[in-house]
């Protein structure tokens, strides 16, 4: 645990994605086996220990600390993991060895619920607090490190001098702690054969389309699709019959989705996007007429599904793009052949769940913008253009494929309430809630939605040292504050909610502007968010 405690504090307190790959890789090589593949476990979300859960790390404390001093300290740090490791009592009498990750994790991984606190506060009486901090994280799956799944296998690669994409390629082949992988990267054996396996392939992205990009483009090289507002995902099915729904990023999603899952009955791998579609009269071989993203937001990040949940939300998937067809890579052929396979591939048999994206007929430049400009309107979120010539290739290559999405909309909203962020950002007041007036006399808001990001270090510094000097009232670990501070909210689009009180959700709201010299009353009512809601 020392050593990973090590690598976890000083991945924090490294803010450059350069040096976390540094520190990654001198970890992989120094740290013995199998504890760097727990590492890569822990690291990657890849651990679950059932049997820990707060309430532990709460009870335990409530044992050895004044509750008072402890929920003061705790209110003030703003994470349960950081606080208890350093309110830990120092051990009366000298302890054994520091235990390492590995045994760490084999004893939690079969320890009972009735049994787990004993066994974790033996353990926090092993280490330092930097020790202590790190198991917590690792017991309740806690990690906020700025360290994604993505960039851990780039540091996987860059250990063993091979390309990301390879690691990913036969990255769900394989399992904790991931014996295999690493004796592929120590050059002690093969790489690990991923063959017939439902695997993960990386995804080909696209660049956003600025007005940079627009001066003497080709639109004659490109075919155009709608961009949809949904999930993008890969639908994997295997030789011997298993099946997968992955995410871009490689998650596997397919117990949120089993109606979909249900209908991966070929082997391949399609590349499209996960929608769901409302269930009054749905029938499973289309056509399907897509729900807002707030609907899809029900079904995500569920490991089950209640059936009621299933008939009112019912899934399928928009199909771009044909990576696999049997045991055939298409990736190398360009997108004209692949459409091709794709259309024949959907003309072969009946695709019930699956349908085809359609291609958007244009003449031109002036065409495709005018049709942009209606995307809005056609609650649709933008055009995608593929270059006709363009393989399939893992990343965001340049010039292959651009996003042009429709214009965001904005709002004038005032901050109501804030709470301290996570990781690096847990001493600061970074997570906004803003609202909108909902009177003319600009006298009551209601909340609208919430933003943690589109400002620098500086700003957010700034804006905490606002939020500490204009605090009306404390609930937990949020902050109410004085009415006195106008965001320009970017937003890509907003609908009717009952969940929220003001009747309205913002879709991927993000600060634009801090408006310190706009007046409150100045301010947006709510009455324009539900107009654009409709």
């Amino acid at each position: 645990m020392i050593r990973f405690s090590a690598l976890v504090e000083r991945l924090i307190f490294t803010p450059g994605r350069n040096g976390k790959l540094r520190l990654l890789e001198a970890y992989f090589r120094d740290a013995p086996d199998p504890d760097r593949g727990w590492a890569v476990a822990a690291l990657t979300g890849a651990l679950d220990f059932p049997a820990v859960k707060a309430g532990a790390i709460r009870n335990l404390m409530a044992e050895r600390c004044d509750p008072d001093l402890f929920a003061w300290s705790y209110d003030y740090v703003g994470d349960l993991a950081e606080t208890a490791s350093l309110l830990w009592p120092a051990p009366t009498a000298a302890t054994d060895k520091a235990p390492s990750l590995s045994a760490a994790v084999d004893a939690f991984a079969a320890v009972s619920r009735a049994d787990a606190e004993a066994l974790l506060a033996a353990y926090l009486d092993q280490l330092d607090a930097s020790g202590r901090w790190a198991l917590l994280k690792l017991v309740t799956g806690g990690f906020r490190i700025g360290v994604s799944a993505r960039l851990a296998k780039v540091a996987l690669a860059r250990f063993g001098g091979v390309e990301p994409d390879a690691v990913e390629e036969c990255w769900h082949a394989l399992a904790p702690p991931y014996g295999l992988l690493f004796a592929w990267l120590d050059g002690r054996g093969p790489r690990p054969d991923a063959a017939g396996a439902p695997v993960f392939r990386p995804v080909m992205l696209a660049h956003p389309l600025e007005d940079d990009d627009i001066a003497g483009f080709d639109a004659a090289a490109y075919a155009a699709e709608w961009k949809w507002d949904g999930v993008r995902v890969q639908a994997v099915g295997a030789a011997d019959g298993r099946r997968r729904l992955y995410t871009r990023t490689g998650d596997d999603i397919g117990a949120a989705f089993p109606d979909i899952v249900d209908m991966i009955d070929f082997v391949g791998v399609l590349d499209g996007e996960l929608l769901v579609a409302d269930g009054a009269g749905f029938d499973p071989a289309g056509p399907f007429d897509p729900a807002d993203f707030a609907a899809l937001q029900k079904r995500l990040n569920r490991k089950t599904v209640a059936k009621a949940t299933l008939a009112k939300t019912p899934a399928f998937i928009r199909a771009y793009d044909l990576l696999f067809d049997g045991e055939e890579d298409l990736r190398g052929l360009a997108f004209r052949d692949r459409r091709a396979r794709l259309e024949a591939w959907f003309a072969a048999a009946a695709r019930p769940r699956f349908d085809l994206s359609a291609l958007v007929p244009f003449g031109g430049f002036d065409d495709l913008a005018a049709i942009r400009a209606r995307a809005r309107a056609d609650r649709i979120e933008g055009l995608m253009l593929k270059r006709w010539d363009s393989p399939y290739l893992p990343g965001r290559p340049k010039g292959r494929w651009w996003k042009w999405k429709r214009a965001p909309l904005t709002v004038d909203a005032v901050l109501m309430y804030a709470q301290r962020g996570h990781g690096g950002r847990s001493s600061f007041y970074s997570d906004f809630t803003f609202g909108c007036w909902t009177d003319a006399a600009a006298t009551t808001l209601a909340p609208v939605g919430k933003a943690y990001s589109g400002f620098t270090n500086d700003e957010m510094k700034a804006l905490d040292k606002w939020v500490r000097a204009h605090t009306v009232a404390r609930y937990g670990p949020v902050r109410e504050v004085s009415p006195g501070l106008v965001f320009e909210v970017a937003f890509d689009g907003v609908q009717r909610s009952t969940r929220h009180r003001s009747g309205v959700a913002l879709r991927f709201p993000r600060i634009s502007r801090i408006r310190w010299d706009k007046p409150i009353a100045e301010a947006d009512p709510l009455e324009r968010l539900r107009a654009l809601a409709g």
